[in-house]
């Protein structure tokens, strides 16, 4: 039990009364429990977290401040496959008419935006994916 030593038990229960995620209480709950002596085969049963991730839990504890142990470190994913003009652009056409766009239709389907993108933008999305966007643009389908 010689991890958390320079961490102060006062400092991680003042930040558990600030957290908003689940995930930052928890992390800092796991931190409290392992200051009180409780050991981390315990932690990983009562926690239902492996072993190896609450000894990568404690070790941010001591390398990082409290604010940042907390919190994950970002991650990149993979970049939009429209850029930020076609998406500026995208949504301008899709809150006007299809016919406008040079389409016969009355309203704009995930259906038609879907041919739309791939015949303007060259992307191909899943149906799913344009119904997120047509969500994000606030568009009712």
């Amino acid at each position: 039990m010689d991890k958390l030593a320079d961490v102060s038990a006062d400092a991680l229960r003042d930040a558990l009364a600030d957290v908003e995620s689940a995930k930052a209480a928890k992390r800092l709950m796991v931190a409290l429990d392992y200051k009180d002596s409780v050991s981390v085969a315990v932690l990983a049963e009562r926690y239902g977290v492996p072993r190896s991730t609450l000894y990568y839990w404690l070790d941010r504890f001591e390398e990082q401040s409290i604010e940042d142990a907390v919190e994950d470190e970002p991650r990149p994913g993979r970049p939009p496959r429209l850029t930020d003009e076609a998406r500026e652009s995208l949504q301008t056409d899709v809150a006007g008419d299809p016919t406008d766009c040079g389409y016969d239709a009355e309203s704009w389907t995930p259906e038609l935006v879907q041919t739309h993108i791939e015949r303007e933008y060259g992307v191909s999305y899943s149906t799913g994916h344009v119904r997120r966007l047509l969500r994000e643009f606030d568009v009712r389908d």
